[in-house]
């Protein structure tokens, strides 16, 4: 199987935690960063723009997405230009629509098309590619996050339509596709064998990479050894002179 340094999928953290990004941003093969507002909520985070200043100031040098959080197209807009001036590492998250379902293609175009990297996001549909793919086309470097993961919990298999969208960006140069919301180490490797141009997980599953190529025998021992020392510290004992239950 391949090694860590055999992958072309770049990977990029993905969480708000400030620690957990430094720790990250330590690891050479952590190619960039995406962070969202449920991540930024969940770090217990309360000033945006102080914490992405902070964050930008330690990370200068590897990309960096920073979401809108508006509901209104114009305020997406004011929000995204002010967030694109914070850093020239900084990508622009984009939803596909607002929460009334109405697409952002418009805006996307605006923005790429002015000098904006953007990445679009909460992407699960073909329909949704294609249509971001026409924006983009001949604008600033940009991301395509396309929710694998999030497709994968609806019981569908994500590799047809990542496979699909790697082909639809292939005329777009400056588009990079993201696979979005891996669920375990296995995806790294579904990424990398469709083309897919980057892989963004949590320090979770990042810090499953030392497992990659373990023999499996050694970590089926490793298993057994931790049921059992989980068992001794629990204290767990079935006394051969109790009573069984009734």
């Amino acid at each position: 199987m391949k090694t860590l340094q055999d992958l072309k999928v770049k990977l990029f953290a993905d969480g708000a935690d400030k620690a957990g990004m430094l720790e990250m941003y330590r690891k050479p093969f952590v190619k960039g960063f995406t962070t969202n507002p449920t991540l930024m909520r969940k770090a217990g985070i309360t000033d945006y723009r102080n914490f992405a200043h902070e964050i930008l100031a330690a990370i200068p040098d590897r990309p960096i997405s920073f979401e809108v959080f508006s509901d209104e197209f114009d305020e997406m807009e004011r929000q995204a230009r002010e967030i694109a001036t914070w850093g020239a590492n900084v990508y622009v998250k984009i939803p596909i629509t607002n929460t009334r379902r109405e697409p952002a293609y418009k805006l996307v175009r605006s923005l790429s098309h002015d000098g904006v990297k953007v990445n679009v996001t909460a992407m699960m549909t073909l329909d949704q590619v294609r249509a971001i793919a026409d924006a983009l086309r001949g604008g600033a470097p940009s991301n395509v996050s396309v929710f694998a993961g999030r497709i994968a919990d609806t019981g569908r298999d994500p590799m047809p339509i990542m496979a699909e969208s790697v082909r639809m960006l292939a005329d777009v140069p400056g588009a990079e596709l993201i696979w979005a919301s891996p669920r375990e180490l296995l995806n790294v490797f579904q990424a990398d064998e469709i083309g897919c141009h980057i892989i963004t997980a949590t320090n979770d599953i990042l810090k499953k990479l030392d497992l990659i190529g373990r023999d499996l025998a050694d970590y089926s021992l490793d298993t057994v050894k931790m049921f059992f020392n989980d068992a001794a510290q629990a204290g767990f004992a079935l006394d051969v002179t109790a009573a069984a239950p009734r």
